[in-house]
């Protein structure tokens, strides 16, 4: 099992990770554009689509566990 920070940036021309942050606690957020619009989940689902294929697991193996209507939030990947 995974855990990642991301930051997501909905609204962008095409789905792709622009970078890996690191603050001063050396906690890393991954910042990532997303095509979809910011309502009723599109951006969500289009993050877990896009995650999905970037880490070659099924849609199913993905969850939001905090910041569903935050433009960061924490995601867990179960990779089994």
């Amino acid at each position: 099992m995974k855990y990642l920070r991301i930051k997501v940036i909905p609204k962008s021309p095409k789905s792709e990770i622009v970078e890996t942050m690191t603050d001063g606690d050396g906690e890393e957020t991954i910042k990532i554009r997303i095509k979809a619009v910011p309502e009723k989940g599109k951006a969500n689902a289009e993050l877990i689509r896009f995650l999905s294929k970037e880490y070659n697991v099924p849609r199913s193996n993905i969850a939001i566990i905090s910041g569903k209507t935050e433009q960061i939030k924490l995601i867990r990947i179960d990779k089994s």
